[in-house]
């Protein structure tokens, strides 16, 4: 999820915030699908991402683990991602003419690609255009928080620091510490907490999960 990448060979150099217009437009995408076929198990999932495929594949976490997604150690945290079709790199949920099945409730990383995020040291973020990311040839001028399409983007940015901190105050956490049963189950919790416990996808969803943060800022106070 941290990565030591430079970031002047992969980016245009810039920082963006939502209401700037970035390049990155490419027409819905008519006629490709080049970056639903080589994901592998690049997807990570986020608790909002988990409400939103349970709303749109009316699953719940344990259900969703038999096909459509998996967990995996990144950075010493069990997380989840979604599933690769069988024998290939390509999402599991691509359909055979290339289209994504749960467009309208795809992940944040789909929904963001090619964009990115760039966190400072305070756990504010801008966006950046990873340019050597898509290959949709003339693209057009498109607003951050048009491409993103998201209701209510001031409350999905702060939820997106806030799910940034916990992740990483929890990884520098484990990093140094050299307890090996309690590292693992803290490895754990985010799943435990935030994942395998069923939403209301009936309810709002932060609600749900700042009660859920709470209970995890408590267990690690």
């Amino acid at each position: 999820m941290y990565s030591d990448v430079d970031l002047n060979n992969i980016t245009d150099g810039k920082l963006y915030k939502s209401s700037d217009l970035v390049k990155i437009s490419c027409n819905g995408c008519i006629g490709c699908h080049e970056c639903c076929c080589t994901v592998a198990d690049t997807i990570l999932l986020d608790p909002l991402d988990i409400y939103n495929l349970s709303k749109a594949l009316k699953k719940n976490f344990a259900e969703m683990m038999e096909n459509e997604i998996e967990i995996r150690l990144v950075d010493n945290i069990v997380i989840p991602n979604i599933m690769m079709q069988e024998g290939s790199s390509a999402c599991g949920m691509l359909s055979k003419d290339g289209r994504c099945t749960i467009h309208p409730l795809r992940p944040g990383f789909c929904r963001l690609f090619p964009l990115g995020r760039l966190y400072d040291d305070s756990g504010d973020f801008n966006y950046i255009i990873q340019v050597h990311e898509c290959s949709y040839p003339n693209k057009s001028d498109v607003k951050v928080q048009d491409w993103l399409g998201i209701k209510n983007l001031q409350k999905y940015e702060q939820f997106n620091k806030d799910w940034h901190r916990v992740i990483k105050n929890l990884t520098d956490y484990l990093a140094e510490y050299d307890n090996e049963t309690v590292s693992k189950k803290l490895s754990w919790l985010p799943l435990r907490l935030f994942f395998e416990p069923p939403y209301d996808t009936t309810a709002d969803f932060y609600e749900q999960f700042y009660a859920r943060l709470e209970i995890m800022e408590q267990r690690l106070s």
